[in-house]
């Protein structure tokens, strides 16, 4: 006869995939938050705000896997094993995932990983920084008259180099918004320069929608040096276009710009 007090539940295995927004812990969706409540194991990222495993219940492993600039404390591919090994062990998986697991996130190599292991998995957007990182500050990436599109590309590629999608961005009238990308700042900024645009504006905004937020606008010409001044450092994004220049703090800059000509 079984003892059911001493038989072990098994769990049937599930993954979640759930975006976490931009930083802010109140910026997760309540799907998201639902979600949360029913894991037994968290997978979290670096830019995960800590507050949000509150919302796990205190049975739930919460284990911690990097993934930060300067710090991939777990490859993608250890990442991956770890989810599905929790999974087939605990049971239900949230992998915690800044902003949007889909925007440069690599979720759908994770949803991959769990379909080759036939393992149930569903994903809940988030919030992207590219969007609201800069509208916190007032930024729209879209305004009617001064900027009909916005593309969001990545400052790194996987081999370390400068996306050439940066060039082609570059030429057009869009609002450009660089995830991953302040550490080739000087680098990115002449792409622009380069096609005539010295005096674009341009904000670097670092730890977005968070108590630490700081904020730095130039120009395309000057933001490097301005990033530089302020101790920028990762995570930050930066914001190539016309919109910047309805940010309070590009007044003094376009005033000045006013008295020069």
């Amino acid at each position: 006869m079984i003892n059911s007090k001493t038989t072990k539940e098994v769990k049937e295995p599930r993954i979640t995939l759930v975006g976490a927004g931009p930083g802010d812990a109140e910026l997760i969706s309540l799907k998201g938050v639902r979600i949360l409540k029913s894991a037994d194991v968290v997978l979290y990222d670096a830019l995960v705000n800590s507050e949000l495993l509150d919302f796990a219940p205190e049975h739930a492993m919460k284990v911690y896997v990097g993934k930060r600039s300067g710090d991939h404390s777990y490859s993608q591919q250890a990442v991956n094993k770890l989810m599905i090994d929790y999974a087939l062990n605990y049971g239900h998986v949230v992998r915690l995932k800044g902003g949007d697991p889909f925007v440069f996130g690599r979720g759908f190599e994770e949803l991959e990983m769990a379909a080759s292991y036939s393992i149930p998995a569903e994903i809940v957007p988030g919030i992207s920084s590219s969007i609201s990182v800069p509208a916190l500050q007032g930024i729209p990436v879209t305004h009617r008259g001064t900027s009909e599109s916005f593309w969001v590309i990545t400052g790194t590629t996987s081999n370390g180099e400068v996306s050439k999608d940066l060039y082609a961005a570059a030429k057009t009238d869009a609002t450009v918004v660089v995830l991953m990308g302040v550490k080739k700042l000087k680098e990115i900024a002449a792409i622009f320069e380069a096609e005539g645009k010295g005096r674009l504006p341009v904000a670097v905004i670092q730890n977005g929608s968070m108590a630490n937020e700081k904020v730095v606008v130039g120009t395309a010409a000057t933001i490097a040096e301005a990033a530089a001044d302020q101790k920028i450092t990762a995570p930050a994004l930066i914001i190539f276009g016309e919109v910047v220049g309805l940010h309070s703090l590009y007044q003094p800059i376009r005033a000045f710009y006013e008295c020069s000509e």
